[in-house]
């Protein structure tokens, strides 16, 4: 084999090397699964397209609402990344009008009533390095607040839907024995 072939697989050995340490001690998820694994949701009915996308963090016998998630703050409503909203066609989410766009969600928890922000900044993560919430309330577009309901089971993970019973359509939320629905209703 030639020198210059032999360099070049040294170099390509050095780099994956690297990049084998890089993802096993920095990002960590090369050989195990996230904490909050990244999922997306959609709904599709007749012309109407609606997408979540969001991080979903688990319970793990921690205390969830007014303690991990502490009541009349700012939650960015998942873990890690900002978690986005996105529609093709304007809706009538409570009383207000929202645009057809792209939209990052944030809540404040209570423990009987939500308030759910529609807000058109998009932001690339959901807290800054002092791990506040990254929202700029000047851009929420729509502030809704929904009651909380309790549930008879455990939701170990945060889990975001949509359900369109009886053609009500609605955006829930659900994690430990905590659900809302925030209702959507598409504009004729």
């Amino acid at each position: 084999m030639n020198r210059f072939l032999k360099w070049v697989l040294g170099i390509l050995a050095l780099v994956a090397v690297g990049v084998f340490l890089y993802a096993y001690f920095v990002d960590g998820s090369l050989l195990s699964k996230p904490l909050s694994p990244k999922d997306t949701v959609s709904f599709v009915k007749n012309d109407l397209k609606l997408d979540v996308f969001y991080n979903r963090p688990s319970k793990r016998g921690r205390e969830i609402f007014g303690g991990l998630v502490p009541y009349k703050q700012v939650w960015r409503t998942g873990a890690n990344e900002a978690t986005t909203f996105r529609t093709n066609k304007a809706l009538k989410v409570g009383n207000d009008s929202l645009p057809a766009g792209k939209y990052t969600l944030w809540s404040v928890p209570n423990d009987s009533a939500w308030h759910v922000m529609f807000n058109s900044k998009q932001y690339s993560w959901g807290v800054d390095l002092e791990m506040k919430p990254m929202r700029e309330p000047e851009f929420d577009v729509i502030d809704v607040t929904v009651p909380v309901e309790k549930i008879d089971t455990t939701v170990e993970q945060f889990t975001i839907g949509f359900d369109n019973a009886l053609d009500n359509l609605s955006l829930t939320m659900a994690w430990d024995n905590t659900k809302i629905a925030v209702p959507l209703e598409q504009f004729e």
